[in-house]
């Protein structure tokens, strides 16, 4: 009848033994833990200098309520949070945006570092008959045509 059938956990395993998923589960996790990184530069690093720098200007108290909070309930995004006042947070909004940006900046070091010594590793790798056809290929060219 067919294909011969195959079991859901050899596809599952096949699946899973190709190193395009490894490498990509080793990226997620790698990813999520230096987001976790940034995420705390952020917070414990660039908002206080920020804060410092603007005179006490804080973003994680940036928000908008969007209905009335509670008589006496501090003027806080956990506070109107803690109230179930719904609230548009558009400091934390900030926040993130900070993150991402901090975060793009750092993967494309590590990219662009990452190309130059690969390229550099190429340049020394390439095979001395390679290197001899490209002279070949070069003085063939430079010649006059008849």
């Amino acid at each position: 009848m067919g294909a011969p059938h195959i079991s859901i956990v050899a596809e599952f395993k096949a699946f899973v033994n190709r190193g395009n998923v490894l490498d990509l589960a080793v990226g997620v996790i790698i990813g999520a833990a230096f987001g976790k990184i940034v995420t705390a530069l952020t917070d414990d690093f660039i908002t206080p200098i920020l804060s410092l720098l603007t005179g006490g200007f804080d973003f994680t108290n940036m928000f908008a309520p969007l209905r009335a909070m509670p008589d006496g309930a501090p003027h806080t995004l956990a506070a109107a949070k803690a109230a179930g006042v719904p609230v548009f947070a558009y400091g934390h909004f900030i926040t993130e945006v900070i993150n991402f940006l901090i975060l793009a900046w750092i993967i494309f070091l590590i990219v662009k570092t990452a190309n130059r010594v690969l390229k550099r590793h190429d340049d020394d790798a390439t095979p001395a008959d390679v290197l001899l056809l490209r002279e070949i290929r070069d003085e063939l060219k430079a010649r006059p045509k008849v």
